[in-house]
């Protein structure tokens, strides 16, 4: 008699027969089981048959997945994935229009499955799908008219199998033929394309991008930014989606010999969005923007500041003359210079230059070009100087002057002060880096303005010379003034607004006497316990307010979480969920078909992990699964959000957190379970928080100071609000 564990008690079905109740032993070989259930319903060939899960999923059961059967599971006795790889590939080449489509949509339901998808792989069926694609469906195109719902619905079950198989990593990518990217292109560039379509086909050619660099160039070749930009006019959030994705996987592609196509490709398509942007087709529509859409705004934007790049970290030549006529337009937008006076001496011309270079504020009078040979921020700082004296012409003239006027230790430098505020910028904005694998932070006003970071900077640099004045700020004060400006902006970028002038009107509420209210504010919420009874008493409650936080991470622990898988080749809607039993003894762990509402109870998870097995726990680089991953720079966020398990003698369990807060609470839990202290900031900031709680209350006792048990009532609302106050 098996060990009860490894006795499993299931129903299987059959079709036209009652189901049946059997113990499944899990140390018997899975052909032993199916030839069993197989002659209690008198079923020959036995071989020729399999069990699936009786979901929605139909995944076959294997040796390698056979322990996600629990007691009470429903099998389903079916044909062997060979045998109906066979069936379906004979069928969706049928002659007959009904059979084809009815065998197509079977298709692409099984081919979620690896098992069947490797067999119908096996069997040559991707060829036969493309083949379907290159010219298969124009024996049908002649029938369009006639039968247009049709003939979506063929292609999009055509299209959807295709998808659905390549996402399993079976097949590469490099294999397909041009004829078959020009078809794709196709449905792309059509106007009127079926939704079911066009979406697959958008997937497909990011798919293709992203993971060959040949086909980049052919599908390059066939489909432009132009062409995908009317897909982000309409209502299809999934459509927008997908449209953006392919929009960043060309741009992140593109090679960098070519990065002024990689600019004309990002400025196109941010001119182009920009547009639709103010005319509140994506961004301000009343459909909020779902998790995949928010990130793939924020790699768009990400790369877009990335462009920036090459001119933040170039830098000025001083005896390009090209380079120093810009500095010579700054002088004259300034100074209204028309031209010089060619009959005064070379010395008393290098006079004026050095007089009007100092009211600009450079810091080399003479030579100002040598000023941006610093780098970040390079050039970028006198592209952005340009711009602003040529499109706000007006606030520049006046910046200039108004501080050419003051005493010198009072006056604002407008150069040295735009070398800083664009070096400022670019941090801020992450100029350079690449974009996360699971970041949604994007700002919906840089994409309302086809020149959004050289506005960005026209906004700030007044807000500058605003601050300034506001803080009777010297030369000495420069970079306490840069700090008030970062603040400023940071505080308002928080807010996400939704233009430019919204972020310019926030400003305006954050004012220098604003910032220092704040700051007090803030600084009176993190009372000074330096002295020594106090910091004796707080040494004395560190250890219990620890355990505090210890009880709360285990907590949260057997609250669970819910982890997203990512794929290297393209994002998936794929969920896994985790969480410690209440006995803190085991982790209960399995797959999700989508994100949950709520907590996952723990016997719906078919892993379990005894904490007892438990012999580490690995974080970052170190981590198995981000060794495979080591080649992709843009898992830089991942690698921080990464961590291990490791049991037995070379298992892991392999976890990549959905945020840094998630990742500190299953870091400090995992280390609590195991007897190690936990050392994460947000273990640090708890600490700081609730120490601070607990010794105000102490001190408010000391003075005898009662503290209520409960909260005060909330005052009534008037019944009547017809009074006025008798000011005598």
């Amino acid at each position: 008699m098996p060990p009860a564990a490894d006795l499993v008690k299931v129903a299987i079905e059959w079709p036209g027969a009652f189901p049946k109740l059997m113990e499944i032993d899990q140390k018997k070989p899975l052909s032993a089981i199916i030839k069993e259930v197989c002659e209690g319903w008198s079923l020959g060939n036995h071989e020729n048959f399999a069990l699936q899960i009786a979901d929605a999923t139909n995944f076959y059961i294997t040796e390698k997945n056979r322990n996600d059967i629990k007691n009470g599971s429903i099998l389903r006795l079916t044909t062997s994935p060979y045998q109906t790889a066979v069936q379906l590939h004979e069928r969706i080449q049928s002659s007959s229009m009904d059979a084809k489509l009815e065998s197509l949509k079977d298709l692409a339901n099984a081919s979620r499955d690896i098992t069947f998808a490797q067999e119908f792989i096996n069997l040559d069926g991707i060829s036969l799908l493309t083949l379907m694609v290159e010219s298969g469906t124009e024996r049908y195109q002649k029938l369009q008219k006639i039968m247009k719902p049709c003939f979506g619905d063929l292609l999009s079950f055509t299209l959807t199998a295709f998808v659905e198989l390549m996402d399993h990593g079976i097949v590469s990518w490099d294999t397909f033929s041009v004829a078959f990217i020009k078809k794709i292109a196709s449905y792309v560039n059509k106007s009127a394309m079926d939704t079911a379509v066009l979406q697959r086909s958008l997937a497909i050619l990011e798919s293709m991008v992203l993971n060959s660099q040949d086909l980049y160039h052919k599908v390059a070749q066939e489909i432009t930014i132009g062409q995908l930009i009317p897909h982000l006019q309409g209502t299809d959030q999934d459509i927008q989606t997908y449209t953006i994705a392919v929009i960043n996987a060309l741009f992140l592609k593109a090679p960098e010999e070519k990065r002024q196509v990689r600019l004309q490709c990002a400025h196109t398509a941010l001119t182009a969005y920009s547009l639709l942007c103010r005319t509140s087709n994506v961004i301000r529509s009343p459909t909020p923007i779902n998790d995949e859409m928010a990130h793939q705004l924020y790699v768009l934007q990400v790369l877009t500041f990335n462009l920036l790049e090459d001119r933040m970290m170039t830098k000025m030549d001083p005896q390009d003359q090209a380079q120093r006529d810009i500095i010579f337009e700054l002088r004259r937008i300034a100074f209204d210079v028309e031209c010089e006076p060619n009959n005064g001496s070379i010395e008393k011309r290098k006079s004026m230059y050095t007089r009007d270079y100092k009211k600009l504020g450079f810091i080399n009078h003479v030579n100002p070009a040598v000023d941006f040979t610093q780098i970040p921020p390079g050039m970028l700082a006198l592209d952005n100087m340009l711009y602003f004296a040529r499109h706000h012409q007006d606030a520049y003239i006046r910046i200039v002057l108004e501080n050419s006027s003051r005493e010198d230790k009072h006056e604002c430098p407008f150069g040295r002060s735009s070398i800083e505020l664009t070096k400022m910028l670019c941090e801020i904005l992450k100029v350079g880096e690449l974009p996360s694998e699971n970041c949604h932070d994007f700002h919906p006003m840089f994409f309302t303005h086809d020149r959004s970071f050289e506005e960005f900077f026209c906004i700030c640099i007044q807000l500058l010379n605003k601050t300034w004045k506001e803080m009777r700020a010297t030369s000495e004060d420069f970079n306490k003034v840069m700090q008030v400006v970062r603040e400023q902006i940071m505080r308002a970028l928080t807010l996400k607004p939704n233009s430019l002038d919204q972020f310019k009107s926030r400003l305006q509420n954050l004012s220098y006497t604003e910032i220092l209210k704040i700051r007090q504010s803030e600084r009176m919420n993190q009372e000074d316990f330096q002295s020594r009874p106090i910091l004796e008493l707080r040494e004395k409650i560190q250890p219990e307010i620890m355990e505090l936080i210890k009880q709360q991470r285990l907590n949260r622990l057997c609250d669970g979480t819910c982890f997203r898988k990512i794929s290297s080749r393209r994002r998936q809607d794929k969920f896994w969920y985790c969480r410690l039993s209440p006995n803190h003894k085991v982790l209960h762990y399995g797959d999700l078909e989508e994100s949950p509402q709520g907590e996952v109870p723990h016997d719906s998870l078919q892993e379990k992990l005894p904490v007892a097995d438990i012999k580490a726990v690995i974080t970052g680089k170190d981590c198995p699964h981000m060794k495979e991953k080591g080649a992709l720079k843009q898992n830089k966020e991942v690698l921080e959000l990464a961590f291990s398990v490791l049991y037995e003698s070379d298992e892991y369990l392999n976890f990549i957190a959905p945020d840094k807060h998630e990742y500190c609470v299953w870091i400090d839990g995992l280390n609590a379970l195991l007897g190690k202290e936990m050392t994460s900031d947000y273990t640090k900031s708890d600490m700081d928080t609730l120490l601070s709680m607990e010794m105000k209350l102490r001190l408010l006792d000391l003075e005898n100071i009662q503290i209520p048990e409960a909260p005060p009532p909330i005052p009534k609302e008037p019944s009547n609000y017809d009074f006025v106050y008798d000011c005598n």
